[in-house]
């Protein structure tokens, strides 16, 4: 294992921890590349969920995966797609650095919690969107290639968590700069294969967050799998011990996550 620091090439005021497989000279798998998750923490874009941090960043390493966590822009500084740009800019960076990291390039994810679901959202949905592209100004490879979305603040309508999309939109409710960062209107056809779930009794972010966003894949034939658990409140992370929210039925989630983006990469760790 290693476990280092470091800034995406181009990016300010944001810093990516990366926890990434040190292959041994005596594996027969030369060389062994593996799939990586970017996790991008939740919080409103107000603060950073420590819970959905590295908990989520070693369930993955932990199946083979290299892990990186962004820490991105928050408050007034998440304006003018600032948190996209940065993790746009991880994306490429891990991308660039395939060979030294071990890293398969053709096998990145997007995993985010509430509002980093919504960032992580966001960059399969926006990618090739031209008001991003403006801002993000390079030629790089961001398009994710499948996205974990975890209880994530989608839309702009009246189930909107309000106090995300106004903060990262820097726009009043209802105006069209609010209701823009609506990402069920932006799917299509090029919006990357997604796993997504919910609780039922989420009462902080609906529900309806995650069912509008799968209408929307479906609707644009792009593959998904939903789960929508009865119980369980807002922020539960991994449902460990570890991070407060213990609950083993909706624990399943990361396992179903893992054996879904294994399906999907063809990967065997």
């Amino acid at each position: 294992m290693k476990v280092f620091d470091f800034a995406p090439e181009g990016t300010e005021d944001c810093r990516v921890t990366a926890i990434i497989h040190d292959n041994h000279e005596s594996d027969a798998r030369d060389p062994y590349k593996h799939p990586t998750v970017i996790v991008c923490p939740g919080g409103g874009y107000g603060m950073l969920s420590d819970r959905e941090a590295e908990p989520a960043a070693r369930a993955y390493y932990g199946a083979g995966y290299n892990a990186f966590i962004l820490y991105y822009a928050l408050g007034e500084q998440a304006r003018d797609l600032r948190p996209l740009c940065q993790l746009a800019a991880t994306v490429a960076h891990v991308r660039k650095n395939a060979r030294k990291w071990n890293v398969d390039p053709d096998k990145v994810v997007v995993c985010g919690f509430s509002a980093g679901g919504h960032l992580a959202g966001s960059m399969g949905t926006l990618f090739n969107e031209e008001r991003f592209l403006k801002a993000f100004d390079r030629d790089e490879h961001i398009r994710p290639d499948a996205m974990v979305l975890c209880y994530p603040v989608i839309t702009a309508d009246e189930y909107a968590h309000v106090g995300s999309i106004e903060t990262v939109s820097g726009a009043d409710k209802g105006s069209p700069d609010y209701e823009w960062f609506g990402l069920d209107q932006h799917v299509d056809a090029q919006t990357p294969p997604a796993f997504l779930w919910h609780t039922a009794s989420d009462d902080c972010v609906p529900v309806e967050n995650s069912l509008k966003m799968a209408a929307a894949l479906s609707a644009a034939k792009v593959p998904f799998e939903l789960h929508v658990f009865p119980d369980g409140a807002h922020g539960m992370s991994t449902c460990t011990r570890e991070v407060g929210t213990y609950n083993p039925y909706n624990a399943r989630w990361v396992e179903w996550s893992i054996k879904w983006l294994n399906r999907l990469f063809g990967f065997v760790c």
